[in-house]
């Protein structure tokens, strides 16, 4: 399951004549070196998208229904505008374009998908937003394919991506504290039951950005890949901003991560495994100590937010929303059309008994139902399809054994292991969230750039292999 398809083998020998004497000394002597912060951003802007950016308007994105665009909308189409040119230009100067074949299929669906996306706008309400997005979201991919294509070549420190994106989202948490002092309304949502929730609103998403910073940081304290404090550190930061959200579905991504997190870090020895089963025992003792001091009743209240029954079974009114969905698609396979279809359509067809007003629902809240409400039961099925290939690819080249003989793959694999778990995440999550497949949202460009680290790293791998 972890070992190197026979396919790339294959490929590593017709890709042979690609590889130059100095694509070998560097593999062979030193990883690549970390560099500046700056230079970093210079070097690859793409990670400059992770910020969002802020704004600090009460919604992100172009209003899918009044079709509003302001200041904010233009400095989030620009800010992609001039990466995505960028991109363009370089693809268009690069005398060859060599990458894996595994990695060309995964895009390929990725541009298909794009297509269904423009294609639906034909028949979404709203046209103009419609392909205004659809062109936002090749606009990333082609970031995607740029960065893919340069770090083949010429790879960065891996482990340096993984710790920016961190830095971007401590960053980002920052500025929403900064804004809690001063618009306190932009961060902060209040639900009767669930009291202040700290979400971050289009300024920041702090129930991606703060488990985000948690995961990393478990990940390199368990793997010793920087000063024990400063892991403990951003971790209690990212832990502490999570529980902050009132969020359960970020909070069970999280939970959920962290057991994959330490399920593969047990796998990496006998004392590693020991101290994993040791942990769980212990986790399972205390939890049940603490139900019994504290009484099941007042923990059930805590974790469900004081909703009832009903509001529980419904996921907050979240099934009501999805089978609404699975409903008009069954009669409507083609989907509503992207983005701008979904709250049109909800908005004059049906009518929920929510705790919010139907007109303030602009996605179908989750990624897997959005997208199926954008484009139909066949983007649906490509969008999986790519997701699942993207998690195979990266468990193939994540393996220790294939890559322990190789000093700069030891970086890449550790890159690639962190970058799985947080897709895994943002995938987990995204069962709860739309934002995930949303052009113009600071996790959209996270949650591709978690992608473009795994193809990257995994596919620069393959050349290490080769020149040995």
């Amino acid at each position: 399951m972890f070992g190197f398809p026979e396919e790339d083998k294959r490929r590593m020998t017709q890709l042979e004549p690609y590889i130059d004497d100095s694509d070998r000394k560097d593999f062979n002597e030193r990883p690549s070196k970390r560099i500046s912060f700056m230079r970093f951003f210079q070097r690859y802007p793409i990670f400059l998208l992770a910020f969002g950016p802020p704004i600090f308007r009460p919604s992100a994105g172009i209003d899918a229904t009044k079709g509003v665009v302001d200041f904010w909308a233009f400095l989030q189409v620009g800010l992609l505008s001039v990466v995505a040119f960028r991109a363009s230009w370089r693809l268009a100067a690069a005398q060859t374009i060599l990458i894996p074949r595994q990695i060309r299929s995964i895009l390929k669906l990725a541009f298909f998908l794009g297509l269904l996306f423009i294609a639906s706008s034909l028949y979404s309400n709203s046209r103009t937003v419609s392909a205004a997005y659809s062109i936002l979201y090749f606009l990333t991919w082609i970031s995607v394919v740029e960065f893919i294509v340069d770090v083949y070549r010429n790879p960065p420190n891996w482990m340096q991506c993984i710790f920016q994106l961190r830095l971007i989202s401590f960053l980002l948490f920052g500025v929403v504290l900064f804004t809690l002092l001063f618009a306190p309304q932009l961060v902060l949502y209040v639900l009767p039951g669930a009291g202040i929730r700290l979400l971050g609103g289009a300024v920041a998403t702090v129930t991606v950005i703060c488990p985000t910073i948690s995961i990393i940081s478990a990940y390199t304290y368990l793997n010793s890949l920087e000063p024990k404090p400063r892991a403990v550190f951003f971790f209690l930061t990212g832990l502490i901003g999570t529980l902050a959200t009132q969020s359960r579905g970020s909070e069970f991504a999280l939970l959920f991560s962290f057991m994959v997190l330490a399920y593969g870090w047990a796998k990496t020895g006998r004392r590693s495994s020991h101290m994993f089963v040791s942990g769980l025992m212990a986790s399972i003792l205390i939890s049940g100590a603490i139900v019994g001091i504290i009484g099941g009743g007042r923990i059930w209240n805590t974790i469900n937010r004081g909703q009832n029954a009903a509001g529980i079974a419904s996921a907050s009114g979240r099934t009501e929303i999805w089978k609404f969905v699975i409903q008009y698609c069954m009669t409507h396979p083609q989907g509503m059309g992207y983005i701008a279809g979904f709250r049109t359509i909800f908005r004059e067809y049906f009518a929920l008994g929510l705790q919010v007003e139907v007109t303030h629902i602009g996605t179908a809240h989750s990624a897997y139902i959005q997208v199926l409400a954008d484009a139909g039961w066949l983007a649906l099925a490509i969008y999986l399809v790519m997701i699942a290939k993207v998690i195979i690819y990266g468990l193939n080249h994540a393996n220790i054994r294939n890559s322990v003989a190789f000093a700069p793959n030891n970086v890449s694999r550790h890159a690639v292991r962190c970058a799985l778990v947080l897709l895994v995440f943002c995938l987990v999550n995204g069962i709860y969230s739309s934002e995930f497949v949303l052009p113009l949202r600071g996790i959209f460009y996270m949650q591709n750039l978690f992608i473009a680290i795994i193809l990257g790293a995994s596919a620069r791998m393959v050349i290490a292999s080769r020149s040995m």
